[in-house]
């Protein structure tokens, strides 16, 4: 066990090398391999001691330690596969409209995670060429345009027609992508409305399934899961489309989206108890009254 938990705290180590050179030091999330690597040098440091000193280390210690690092093992393992599943079953089924969620931009350069994105998205249009584009991302640090820009300009560079292309520029989350990119979706919606009835047409079509549009969200295969997810929570039931992620950085990808999944829903429990506090401490006060 203790070559095993080195061994793979050297592969940690040399994963964060490959990372910096392939994609720079400031690449999102990346130190969590040396700190990685620290982790389980350390466990292999105390598995090694505590061989060499039986009786030394308090037996309460080591159970302790274990079970954490099983349950932590255990919720990772659990949250990939929920994310892996999410990636496997995307739909990719035609939609009115797709949210393609932004990725990082240097200077006016799009990343490989974007140029994924954007391919697939390409791929999509031409297999359903009355889709429109919502193209979703602000400007960031280091970007000297916005996301949707950048992306905007490399779909049209490759034929996709202007009328299928809108532009969301102004988010710089998962949650602001699809809350804001729906504003724009509604927009165009009312657009369309008005342009029909500015053209004496006797009535404007409903869907026959009686919503209104309906919405998909195209990006990496990792991010499937949780963007869905938040998508929902906007009461938008939408359509999965995966693209692939780089294959150098798939599995830095996958881990940080999986620490990003339990951080979005430990702050929505976080938000709903908050909101169940402040609501009993104002019943109490109500009652008391």
């Amino acid at each position: 066990m203790v070559w095993f938990l080195g061994g793979t705290a050297v592969l940690c180590l040399l994963y964060y090398i490959i990372i910096v050179i392939y994609s720079g030091v400031s690449t999102s999330f990346a130190l969590i391999w040396p700190c990685l690597a620290i982790f389980l040098g350390l466990l292999a440091a105390g598995w090694w001691f505590g061989s060499q000193h039986e009786g030394r280390i308090p037996v309460w210690i080591g159970v302790s330690v274990g079970t954490v690092c099983a349950a932590g093992f255990l919720i990772l393992v659990i949250t990939e596969v929920l994310i892996g599943w999410s990636a496997i079953t995307a739909t990719g089924q035609p939609a009115d409209y797709v949210i393609v969620l932004g990725a990082r931009v240097r200077g006016t350069k799009i990343s490989n995670s974007l140029k994924q994105r954007l391919d697939r998205a390409i791929e999509y249009s031409e297999e359903y060429p009355n889709t429109v584009l919502v193209l979703s991302g602000g400007k960031g640090p280091g970007e000297e345009i916005s996301e949707a820009r950048a992306m905007y300009e490399y779909l049209q560079y490759n034929g996709i027609p202007e009328d299928k292309l809108l532009i969301e520029d102004q988010s710089s989350d998962t949650v602001q992508n699809i809350e804001f990119s729906r504003t724009v979706i509604d927009r165009q919606e009312y657009n369309k409305a008005q342009a029909a009835r500015a053209h004496l047409m006797e009535f404007y079509r409903e869907r026959p399934d009686g919503d209104t549009i309906r919405i998909g969200i195209l990006t990496s295969n990792y991010h499937v899961f949780r963007a869905e997810a938040i998508a929902r929570r906007q009461e938008i039931e939408p359509v999965g489309v995966a693209a692939a992620c780089d294959p150098v950085l798939a599995v830095h990808l996958w881990l940080r989206e999986a620490f990003a999944v339990l951080k979005t829903n430990l702050w929505e429990d976080c938000k709903k108890t908050k909101k169940m506090v402040r609501f009993n401490v104002n019943w109490s006060r109500m009652r008391e009254q």
